[in-house]
Parts: C-alpha cells; sequence; structure tokens
C-alpha cells in the first residue's frame, strides 16, 4: 500500500491525471481538481496523499494535496453505490468542508449540482455520510465545529421548498442572511430577505 508520494511533477495527461516521478519511476495518479490546481507547473516537486485502490485488472492510485481530501474520498468510496469515479467528482466538485456542510444541512441541491449525482444518490448520500464525514464544518464565528447539531438551515429549506420557493432563490435568500437558534427564527428572517427579491 502506497499512502504518500514525494517526487517531481513530469506529465499532465489530461484533466485529473498526473505523473509524477519517484527515482527514476513514474507514477500515474487520478487526482480531484483542487488538487490538480495546487501541484504547480511541470518541473515542481510535490507531495501527495495517495489511496491505493485495487480492482481485479489494475491498481490505481488516486492523489490529494490535502489529508482531509483523501479522508473525504474514502468515507465517500465507504457509502453504498459509490466507486472511485464518483467520489472522486464529488472531491472535485466539493471541498470536504463544503460536502460537510451540506450534510448536516440536509442540502440535497448542493450534492445533485455534482455531475453523475441525481437525486436518489443525493439522498441516500446524505444519509449515509452523516455517519462517515468528520470534516470540520465553519461557524458563524469563524471557528469550526464537527458535531452533528440539528440541521436548522436544512429544515428551513426544506419548508421554503414546500412555500413555493426555488432552490436557488433559497440558496441566495439564506447565504444573506445568519444563523439562527431555532427553525422559526431563520425562516422568518429567509422569508423577509425573500419579500425583498420578489
Amino acid at each position: 500500500m502506497i499512502g504518500s508520494l514525494r517526487g517531481v511533477l513530469t506529465d499532465r495527461r489530461g484533466p485529473g491525471e498526473v505523473v509524477v516521478d519517484i527515482g527514476g519511476v513514474g507514477y500515474l495518479l487520478s487526482v480531484p481538481a483542487s488538487t490538480d490546481r495546487s501541484l504547480g507547473a511541470v518541473g515542481s516537486e510535490v507531495v501527495l496523499d495517495v489511496h491505493t485502490h485495487v480492482r481485479e485488472d489494475a491498481i490505481v492510485l488516486f492523489g490529494f494535496s490535502r489529508a482531509e481530501e483523501r479522508r473525504t474520498f474514502e468515507a465517500l468510496l465507504g457509502a453504498h453505490g459509490v466507486g472511485p469515479t464518483l467520489a472522486l467528482a464529488i472531491v472535485s466538485s466539493l471541498s470536504p468542508e463544503a460536502l460537510a456542510v451540506a450534510v448536516l444541512e440536509d442540502d440535497l441541491d448542493t450534492l445533485c449540482r455534482v455531475p453523475g449525482v441525481g437525486k436518489k444518490t443525493a439522498a441516500r448520500l446524505l444519509l449515509e455520510l452523516k455517519a462517515r464525514l468528520d470534516a470540520p464544518v465553519p461557524d458563524p464565528a469563524g471557528g469550526a465545529s464537527s458535531t452533528g447539531e440539528r440541521p436548522v438551515r436544512g429544515e428551513t429549506r426544506a419548508a421554503l421548498a414546500e412555500l413555493g420557493y426555488g432552490p436557488e432563490e433559497v440558496r441566495a435568500a439564506l447565504d444573506m442572511i445568519g444563523d439562527a437558534e431555532t427553525v422559526e427564527e431563520l425562516l422568518r428572517a429567509a422569508l423577509r430577505q425573500l419579500a425583498t427579491t420578489r
């Protein structure tokens, strides 16, 4: 098993594939978009956290610039029906922190924006990932929390959807206001915000 690699980036073979040379041996790795962007130009020295995926017909290496991305990728692989291609697409689209927020807030829409994730898959992931993810979730004071608090924003989002507001309207309104202790408080604030934009 390969846990990490330190070497020189020698090639980019299309989106999401890089070659890292270590002592004259080139290792081909699949990487998420965020890692690809962070590696710099060909010729740069790189350090990658690695997940080694063993299949019947191949051994595939997945590289990550952050340990949190690798842990999130591995948590996704543990979910029913999620293979490495889909897990990599999710990590490419959402940071570990953004995914944790989506899971804690039951934010189906965010997951559905990932290519290859439909509503049924997103709903299943929300359920399964609650017990698997431990990525830090930013709080309003600028700190971080990894506790599964009551998903006030998720319940508010569901209530607004039942009132006929679209996902983008709801997202924009919630982005404009701060957090609240209860669904009722957040719902009132969101409705006031929506009233000014409709």
